[in-house]
Order: structure tokens, then C-alpha cells, then sequence
């Protein structure tokens, strides 16, 4: 278990000190800015019901922009970081020659893709921390805070500030879980391809594949089993009562995915011939 967490704290401390790691954070976490800067300037919001979630509402309540700002992030931005930095993860290594080193040392090859793995979703719980809570300082300082209590739901009820908050973490969990389902893909391929630009492409083209699939009518079939199918599903967390079947769905399908494409990242990862 030591080595465990050894090897594990080697990873987020070469994470954390990572200038891609930051600079990555730092342009996800502009889009929401800018976006809270045009609409305090033009006081225009998107009609109820078009746009981002909640993204009509933060004009008269400020608190709410953490979660448009995630709604904004979560279905492109997000996953295409996840994609790159997963994807460099084993790919990454042996494309640098250091793969074989770290296999020499020795380091098992399990614990390695434990490590990896978790420094990927600290990496996105770092970036969702940075997103929420920059996406609420300013919702609240340009456009203003609502009386506590009048925060409204998407069913119009209104909620405490308890409740909102309660709300909005089991949202970022739920986010946190779907980009699980994308790491465990993109860490897959990782151990697959030689490069971790391969590895990451390859994890974008099944996120764009099943986007675009989702807007057929003829792919109605298979919608329910697609990786981008109930990503936006937390908006439900914020009706009232909360609307439980879709994110129940969710979760188990990305559970699904985690399973079976970590398993997949570590039978291959376990029997390949590290050359480099």
C-alpha cells in the first residue's frame, strides 16, 4: 500500500508542477469568464431553454453561473483536455523513452496504471474546482447575488442555500464520474497506440462519433449506450423533486465504461512488451 501511494504521489506531484497541467486549466477556465463578462456588459441572455443550462437564469441570480460555466465546459472543452492529458499517460512514457525505465525500477505495471489513472481525475477535479469556484466569484461580482432563498430550481421552487450547495457538489461528482468514462477510454488507447497524440485523437473521435450519432433519429437504438449520452443529466439534480432516472442511467453507463475499458487498458497494459 506505501508503494502504492508512493508511486501515486510521484504522479500528481509531476501533475501539479506541470506548465501544461496550469495552462490547460487556465484557458478551460476562461471560456465561462468571458462569457459572464459579455453578459454583464449586454445584459442579453439566451432565451429559457436554448443555450447552455441554467445559462438564461444567471442573469438575475449569480450563484447559478458555476453551474452554466460547467454546462459550458463539460460537453467539448473538458473531455478534450481529459483526452490529451490520459491519453499522454502511458503513451506518453514510452513515447519519451521513460516507460521502460519506470518498469525497471521496478514499478508494477498495475500500480503504475493506478497511479496514472488518478492523477488524470485529480487533474479533472482540480480543473472543475478552479472552474466552479472562479465561475461563482465572478457570477456574484457581475451579476449580483440573489436574497438567500430565492435561488429557483428548474422547476421554479425555490431553494435554500444548503440545498444549492448540496446540489452543486453531487453536479461536479456527477461531471467528475462522466470524465471517468473518458479517461478510462482515452488510458485504453494509451496502451495501445505509440503516441499520445494517437491516444488522444482516437478519444476525441469516439466522443465527436457518439455526439453526432446522438442527433440521428436513426441511431435512436443505440442513444441510450452512447459516452456522451447523459453528460448534461445533472441539470436534473436542480428540479424539484429531482429527477432521478437519468442520472441514475448515466452513472451506471460511465460505470460501465470505466470497468470495461480499464480492464481492457490493463490486460493489455499487463502482456505488452515494453521495447523502450
Amino acid at each position: 500500500m506505501n508503494r502504492v501511494l508512493t508511486t501515486t504521489r510521484v504522479e500528481l506531484h509531476q501533475m501539479v508542477r506541470s506548465r501544461r497541467t496550469w495552462v490547460t486549466i487556465l484557458l478551460i477556465d476562461a471560456l465561462p469568464t468571458v462569457v459572464a463578462v459579455l453578459l454583464a456588459l449586454t445584459d442579453l441572455g439566451p432565451r429559457p431553454g436554448s443555450g447552455p443550462a441554467f445559462l438564461s437564469a444567471v442573469l438575475t441570480d449569480g450563484t447559478l453561473f458555476p453551474l452554466a460555466a460547467m454546462a459550458i465546459v463539460l460537453p467539448l472543452f473538458l473531455p478534450i483536455a481529459v483526452s490529451i492529458q490520459a491519453g499522454d499517460a502511458i503513451a506518453g512514457e514510452a513515447q519519451q523513452g521513460t516507460l521502460r525505465y519506470l518498469l525497471v525500477r521496478p514499478v508494477p505495471r498495475t500500480r503504475l496504471l493506478v497511479a496514472k489513472l488518478v492523477a488524470v481525475m485529480a487533474f479533472v477535479l482540480l480543473t472543475l474546482a478552479v472552474v466552479a469556484g472562479t465561475a461563482y466569484v465572478v457570477g456574484v461580482l457581475l451579476l449580483g447575488e440573489s436574497e438567500v432563498g430565492t435561488t429557483t430550481t428548474v422547476s421554479g421552487t425555490a431553494l435554500d442555500q444548503h440545498q444549492l450547495i448540496g446540489r452543486t457538489f453531487l453536479a461536479l461528482g456527477y461531471a467528475l464520474l462522466c470524465m471517468l468514462g473518458v479517461a478510462a477510454i482515452a488510458l485504453f488507447l494509451s496502451t495501445v497506440v505509440q503516441t499520445p497524440l494517437g491516444a488522444a485523437l482516437g478519444t476525441m473521435a469516439v466522443l465527436v462519433a457518439s455526439t453526432l450519432l446522438l442527433t440521428l433519429e436513426a441511431a435512436d437504438a443505440i442513444a441510450p449506450y452512447l459516452p456522451t449520452r447523459y453528460w448534461l443529466a445533472f441539470v436534473d439534480l436542480f428540479r424539484d423533486p429531482i429527477l432521478w432516472r437519468d442520472v441514475v442511467r448515466g452513472t451506471l453507463l460511465q460505470g460501465a465504461y470505466v470497468v470495461v475499458f480499464l480492464g481492457a487498458a490493463w490486460a493489455n497494459f499487463a502482456t505488452k512488451d515494453v521495447t523502450q
